[in-house]
């Protein structure tokens, strides 16, 4: 238990700076609203006029989303191979090579698709 006491103490640190500075905003905060703070914001798009009680966002918004976590998902699978390229051995290059096909093969039929056009 010694030697993760630094640890804990950092966890607690941390989270204890998080609560305090979530608790601490609405009370020192500059409270200037205008229409723009208050509208919608849909990822850099000009937010289309919806009813009061809500509406339909665009799926646009959600495949975008999705195809960054599937993508960022590669280079966190990618990190650990390059770091320990050396020990891992033919086996695990061929393995990786196959990863990056099949990551590939998605970009390309999401490409074709016009998944990533901003329109």
């Amino acid at each position: 238990m010694n030697v993760y006491t630094p640890i804990l103490v950092l966890g607690v640190l941390a989270a204890g700076f998080a609560i305090m500075s979530v608790g601490i905003a609405p009370f020192t905060g500059p409270k200037r609203y205008n229409r723009a703070k208050l509208d919608r914001y849909e990822s850099g798009i000009q937010p289309s006029p919806l009813p009061d009680g809500g509406g339909k966002v665009s799926i646009r918004y959600f495949i975008i989303a999705m195809l960054f976590i599937v993508f960022d998902i590669e280079i966190i699978f990618l990190y650990p191979f390059a770091v320990a390229f050396d020990s891992l051995g033919w086996f695990a290059l061929v393995e990786m090579f196959l990863f990056m096909a099949t990551v590939f093969i998605a970009y390309a039929y999401v490409w074709r698709r016009g998944g990533l056009e901003w329109d």
